[in-house]
C-alpha cells in the first residue's frame, strides 16, 4: 500500500509528526506536501484537497492523510471530488471505526485545535487502529452486510453525481492548478506512480 502526506501551510510545523507516527505502519510512506525541507509554494487546503483527489484517481495512492488546523477544511476541499471517501479523525476510536465502517480511502486531521500534550501519542495510535485490521469489516458484526450495502450505494452516488475527473480539471481554477504543477515533489510523485491518462498527461502539463 502507497500512502500520500499532504499537508498544507497552516499545519506545516505538524508534518513531521504524522511522518514519524506512520512509521510503525506496513506502507509505503510518501510525503508529498508541505514539510520542514518544501515550503513553496504555499499549499492551502484547497490545493491539497485536490492533489489527495488526484493521487487516488491516478492510482500513485491507495490512501491519504491530509488535514488542516480543524480538519475539517480538507475535508470539504477532497470531498468534492469523486471517488473519495474521507473521514475526520480526531482519535484513535475514530480511526478505527472508520475503517471498519466506511473503509474510506482518506483520512483529515485536525492538527492546530485540539493538538496539545501527547497530541504525538494520539497521531501514533490513530494510524496504529486505522491499519490494524481488514478495512470495511463492519461494526458491530450484525451490521456488517448492511454497512457493505451502504458503502456500496454511496460509491454508485459518487459516481453519478460528480464530473468525470479529467473534466473537472479542465474547468478548474488555473492558479489552483499551476500551484499544485509547481509542487515538485507531488508532481514527481504522480509521474513515477500515476496510471498513464488523460488526467495525469493534465496535471503533468504534456
Amino acid at each position: 500500500m502507497r500512502i500520500a502526506v499532504l499537508s498544507e501551510v497552516s499545519a506545516r510545523d505538524k508534518n513531521g509528526y504524522i511522518i514519524e507516527a506512520l512509521r510503525g505502519v506496513d506502507a509505503r510512506v510518501f510525503n508529498v506536501g508541505m514539510s520542514d525541507e518544501v515550503t513553496v509554494p504555499e499549499l492551502t487546503y484547497i490545493h491539497t484537497g485536490l492533489m489527495a483527489a488526484l493521487a487516488l484517481e491516478t492510482g500513485a495512492a491507495d490512501f491519504v492523510v491530509g488535514g488542516c488546523g480543524t480538519g475539517l477544511g480538507f475535508m470539504l476541499s477532497v470531498m468534492q471530488y469523486p471517488k473519495v471517501f474521507c473521514g475526520h479523525i480526531i482519535d484513535p476510536v475514530d480511526a478505527w471505526l472508520f475503517s471498519q465502517i466506511n473503509a474510506g480511502n482518506c483520512i483529515s486531521l485536525a492538527l492546530n485545535k485540539g493538538f496539545g500534550w501527547a497530541a504525538d501519542i494520539n497521531l501514533k495510535y490513530i494510524f496504529e487502529k486505522l491499519f490494524c485490521d481488514e478495512a470495511g469489516r463492519g461494526y458491530p458484526p450484525h451490521r456488517s452486510e448492511s454497512q457493505r450495502e451502504s458503502k456500496a450505494l454511496l460509491s454508485e452516488i459518487s459516481r453519478i453525481t460528480h464530473a468525470d475527473f479529467a473534466a473537472i480539471i479542465e474547468q478548474i481554477d488555473k492558479s489552483t492548478l499551476e500551484t499544485v504543477r509547481e509542487h515538485k515533489v507531488f508532481t514527481d510523485f504522480i509521474r513515477d506512480y500515476g496510471a498513464e491518462g488523460k488526467v495525469k498527461d493534465i496535471i503533468l502539463n504534456r
